[in-house]
């Protein structure tokens, strides 16, 4: 895991609800970071082995299988469950919700939708991706009207920590769903048809996946260093009547890029839905 030059003044408590994926992602991130000391963390999970999973990695974490055993509910509480389970979350322990900075990371709940269910304003919608956990996170975020500049700070320290934060209006929130926050699983997808090719072209398996992993993050540090456009990096490496071009035009008979974009917008959709 790799420590993010970002980070800046440590977070104050920090309540977790759902200590599941994302949940270990951007709460491990800060851990590694140094913005939440693991004794300052309270971990909310109906799971016996969720806790256990955060007592085995972080002993002096608390963890509790309800909000309502919470003795004292830090300032500060990350929502990480998923959206079905949200509105229930509100309902289970209304008292601890007052007056905390409450940070959702679920898919498609709007901030109305939190307002209402958690009954007040100081509310934060966070869009990150599973890549926090290694310190390369990308995410957004939007602030409801109660939500100070103090508050969005935190947010933006929790996020920077882990990767890069951008804020953005609500209405651009299930579009960034769809690209960052769904995309790596679609990298992930193109990595192993990649190492698939790789060995049906003769290469061992992980020789095939080494080359293919190191190839996909060389390129995306080609375009974030360079500055260049995708279109431009590509016609330097495809030559004439060379291999690349042969391949790239399969891609293109395929509708590769056609594919992905569709697949963007399709969970945009479903984050529309979901609101």
């Amino acid at each position: 895991m790799t420590e993010n030059s970002n980070a800046s003044q440590p977070l104050p408590s920090l309540c977790l609800i759902g200590g599941g994926q994302m949940g270990r992602a951007i709460v491990g991130g800060l851990i590694q970071a140094g913005t939440i000391r693991p004794d300052d963390l309270v971990v909310v999970d109906p799971s016996a082995q969720c806790r256990q999973w955060w007592i085995d990695q972080h002993p002096t974490a608390k963890c509790h299988a309800s909000a309502e055993a919470v003795e004292t509910m830090p300032s500060i509480v990350l929502l990480a469950v998923k959206p079905p389970v949200m509105q229930r979350v509100a309902q289970s322990a209304p008292k601890q919700w007052a007056g905390r900075l409450l940070v959702s990371v679920a898919a498609g709940i709007t901030l109305d939708s939190m307002q209402t269910w958690f009954g007040h304003d100081r509310v934060i919608r966070v869009m990150p991706n599973t890549p926090c956990l290694v310190g390369q996170g990308a995410s957004a975020f939007c602030a409801a009207a109660g939500a100070t500049d103090e508050d969005q700070g935190h947010v933006k320290t929790m996020l920077e920590a882990v990767g890069i934060a951008i804020a953005v209006d609500e209405k651009q929130m299930n579009a960034v769903t769809g690209l960052s926050g769904s995309g790596p699983a679609y990298v992930f997808t193109i990595v192993e048809g990649l190492a698939d090719g790789g060995v049906l072209a003769g290469l061992p398996r992980d020789l095939a996946m080494q080359l293919a992993v190191q190839t996909v993050l060389g390129a995306a540090t080609m375009l974030k260093e360079t500055g260049q456009h995708p279109g431009q990096l590509k016609d330097a490496v495809a030559s004439p009547a060379g291999t690349t071009i042969t391949g790239l035009n399969t891609l293109e008979r395929r509708a590769v890029r056609a594919a992905m974009a569709d697949a963007v917008a399709a969970a945009k959709q479903r984050g529309d839905e979901l609101g």
